[in-house]
C-alpha cells in the first residue's frame, strides 16, 4: 500500500478528528460563555501542517498537526504539536499497529543524529501513542529541517522509517504561538 499525503484542506479535516475529538465536549460547553475575542474555533493550513484552535476553560488552546493517510483513506500516522500554558512544547505521535512497542520510536530530523528514543504511552483502536516534550534545541532543529523521520522496528524486527514533512512547520508554529497568546 502506498503512502499518499493529503496536505491542505483534506489533511486539516483529517487532523481535526484527532485534535478535536478529545476536546469537543469541553469546547461545546465553553463556546457560549467564553470571553475570548475572535472565533470560538479556527483551522488554518500552512503547507503540510494545519493549525487548529478552540476554546477550553475560557482560554484559546491551539495545536498544529499533520495527518498522513493511505490511498484507501485509512490513517497511517498523525503528529500533533501543542504549546502548553507554561510555555513548554509537547508532541504526540500516533503510529500504526504492526510495530514493536518495546524499542519505541526514535525521531530524527533530516540526517542529523537521532533524538532520544521515545516510549509508547498506550495503544488505542486507531494506533499507538508516544507523547514527549520538545526542548528549544529540538524545536530549532525541526524549524530548520525538511523531514522528520520516525524510526521504528516492525513486528518482523526490521527497521522502518515514517517520513513527516516539515514544510510549513515554521509558519504553523509561529501562528500557533501568536494565536495562543491572544
Amino acid at each position: 500500500m502506498g503512502l499518499h499525503m493529503k496536505p491542505g484542506l483534506k489533511a486539516a479535516s483529517a487532523c481535526g478528528a484527532i485534535v478535536f475529538s478529545l476536546m469537543s465536549s469541553a469546547w461545546a460547553e465553553q463556546q457560549a460563555a467564553a470571553p475570548v475575542d475572535g472565533p470560538s474555533s479556527l483551522r488554518e493550513v500552512y503547507q503540510d501542517w494545519s493549525v487548529a484552535c478552540s476554546i477550553q476553560d475560557n482560554a484559546r488552546v491551539c495545536s498544529l498537526s499533520q495527518d498522513q493517510v493511505q490511498q484507501n483513506g485509512q490513517r497511517l500516522l498523525a503528529v500533533e504539536i501543542q504549546r502548553r500554558a507554561d510555555g513548554s512544547t509537547v508532541a504526540t505521535l500516533l503510529l500504526p499497529f504492526g510495530i514493536l512497542l518495546d524499542p519505541g520510536v526514535t525521531p530524527q530530523v533530516d540526517d542529523q543524529p537521532p533524538l532520544s528514543r521515545q516510549r509508547f504511552r498506550t495503544c488505542l483502536p486507531t494506533g499507538c501513542l508516544a507523547v514527549f516534550s520538545i526542548d528549544a534545541a529540538t524545536l530549532g532543529k525541526l524549524r530548520g529541517g525538511s523531514v522528520l523521520k520516525l524510526n521504528v522496528t516492525t513486528d518482523a524486527e526490521t527497521p522502518l522509517t515514517f517520513p513527516v514533512s516539515l514544510h510549513g512547520l515554521t509558519a504553523a508554529l509561529d501562528r500557533m504561538v501568536a494565536l495562543s497568546a491572544r
